[in-house]
């Protein structure tokens, strides 16, 4: 631990739904790089894309019913001198306002796959809520595979006029 202590506040998000979702890591069964879908939920399910990103997951379903919740965006709350250091833009909104923006910006990597998030570590979870001004908003995900059926899916959330959701 170096000290550096950053916090996000998650504002974006979209899900994936096992063996019956054709978008999903998990549609077509277990392997060694979608195994936290697999598992219990609260762990992260971290990926690497096409040679240079890395996408932080969580896996959102019981063992019996894979799935994970791709993390899109995130609102800097904390330690955003650091952000900025590790993504090199001046910007904060820039920081973290898309997925691979925002694994670069909070450090997370493949050493973060499977890591239980219920529990303090490196990266963990904590309760947040909506102000009473926030509306979350939904609708299809972005740039995934299948059919028409799963790229128009409704399974894409934000909160509605927050700067920091993907574009």
């Amino acid at each position: 631990d170096d000290g550096r202590r950053m916090v996000a506040r998650i504002v974006e998000a979209e899900g994936y739904r096992g063996q019956e979702d054709p978008a999903s890591h998990a549609f077509r069964g277990p392997t060694a790089r979608n195994y936290p879908m697999f598992g219990p939920p609260g762990h992260a399910y971290v990926y690497f894309i096409y040679g240079m990103h890395w996408m932080f997951n969580i896996s959102a379903h019981p063992p019996e019913m894979p799935g994970a919740i791709l993390i899109r965006a995130a609102e800097p709350v904390l330690g955003t001198e650091w952000m900025a250091e590790r993504r090199k833009v001046s910007r904060s909104v820039e920081l973290t306002n898309g997925p691979a923006k925002l694994a670069q910006a909070l450090e997370i990597d493949g050493t973060l796959n499977g890591l239980d998030l219920c529990q303090r570590g490196p990266l963990f979870l904590v309760d947040g809520s909506l102000t009473a001004a926030e509306e979350v908003m939904s609708g299809p995900r972005i740039r995934v595979p299948g059919d028409a059926v799963a790229r128009h899916r409704p399974w894409r959330f934000w909160i509605k006029d927050n700067p920091y959701v993907s574009r």
